[in-house]
């Protein structure tokens, strides 16, 4: 009985054995997975970065064609790994800037690669050629003979820089200027004006992959120098702050006052004409009157009180003087004077006269007015 037992517990345990051993096996091969496919974040135009400005993407696109790509992570590695029969691909970051780091780098022998450089970088290693402007591409076709270009086809390169030739040098212009390229002592330099077309989010777009594979994997060997901190000292200023300000933040800033406009504009439109409506609850006469005058007071507006008084007391008279609202001020003085016996001039000036200067000026001539009213009333 008890062996039994025995025998059953064994095969109980064995079959529970392998249970857990799948178990174990199914979570190592995850936590492995996931560890490989994690994202790796990094900064911008970072070879090691999966994130959306990373250029990872094309790192591992290059190593599968068998290109030999190089990180520098310093000045120093692309002095030491660069070689004639090498490419070197510098692309601006906010730590490419020092003037003995770009001196360097224009030193360092083999052809180049500049990314979207700013003034300070391009003066130094394309110094043949200028900015043109900074615009919106869509899908561009190459329009050079560039084979890069044209074995690409049609590019979305974003916000870009455009380039022209500063000198008497040959300069091959492509994607109306964004891609340009001259030769320079035997060397063969070439700028682009997009950093976008090469990164992880803008690789898979129209022909962006193989302008990025045909211009990186000109030769055997690249080297890819992007620095993600800063090397040098104090830095001689020749940037201005534009050159360091990216280009899309000037869009922003566009497109945010083209909003301001708009909400100014929306809230400032003009009203209709205004519409009577009858008041919901009957208010006398007395309180419209005092709540316009305080008004009035609180805006020291006597101009407008006294021809308001003025308005009215003439449209009251006009009736009882036989005349009618279009009555010239000549005429409705004279029949005011003669129907009440005072001077033509005196009832003009308190019908038509220059607004009070004082609270008691205007007070005085609502009493004037409010007695030729009176006279004119019982005569």
């Amino acid at each position: 009985m008890s062996t039994a037992v025995g025998a059953t517990i064994t095969d109980r345990w064995r079959g529970l054995r392998w249970a857990l051993a799948a178990v174990v096996a199914i979570v190592a091969v995850a936590a492995l997975t996931t560890w490989l496919t994690a994202p790796r974040p990094g900064g911008h135009l970072d070879p090691t970065s999966t994130s959306s400005d990373g250029v990872l993407a094309l790192m591992t696109l290059l190593r599968e064609h068998g290109i030999t790509v190089v990180e520098a992570a310093s000045i120093a590695d692309v002095e030491r790994e660069a070689r004639e029969d090498t490419l070197v691909v510098a692309a601006q970051t906010y730590h490419l800037y020092d003037d003995d780091q770009l001196r360097r780098l224009a030193a360092a022998p083999g052809d180049r690669l500049l990314i979207a450089p700013i003034g300070k970088t391009r003066e130094e290693l394309a110094p043949e050629l200028r900015r043109a402007e900074t615009t919106e591409f869509g899908g561009l076709a190459p329009d050079c003979d560039l084979r890069e270009a044209n074995r690409a086809g049609t590019v979305q390169f974003g916000i870009a820089e455009t380039y022209e030739a500063q000198g008497s040098t040959a300069v091959t212009r492509c994607y109306d200027g964004v891609l340009a390229r001259y030769t320079d002592d035997g060397r063969t330099i070439t700028v682009v004006g997009s950093e976008q077309f090469l990164m992880n989010a803008g690789l898979a777009e129209e022909g962006n992959a193989a302008l990025a594979m045909n211009l990186a994997g000109t030769h055997p060997r690249m080297i890819w120098y992007a620095p993600q901190r800063s090397e040098g000292g104090e830095s001689g200023g020749a940037a201005s702050l534009t050159d360091l300000i990216p280009a899309q933040v000037y869009w922003m800033v566009l497109q945010l006052i083209l909003a301001v406009a708009l909400l100014a504009w929306w809230k400032g439109r003009r009203v209709g004409p205004l519409v009577a409506e009858a008041l919901p609850v009957v208010v006398r006469a007395s309180e419209t009157a005092e709540g316009r005058g305080r008004l009035y007071r609180s805006r020291r507006a006597r101009d407008v009180a006294a021809e308001s008084l003025r308005t009215a007391t003439r449209q009251r008279m006009l009736p009882r003087l036989g005349l009618t609202p279009g009555a010239p001020p000549e005429a409705v003085s004279q029949a005011v004077a003669a129907r009440c016996g005072l001077d033509p001039q005196t009832v003009a000036h308190t019908l038509y006269g220059q607004p009070p200067d004082t609270d008691a000026d205007l007070v005085t001539l609502a009493r004037a007015l409010d007695d030729i009213e009176r006279q004119v009333a019982q005569s």
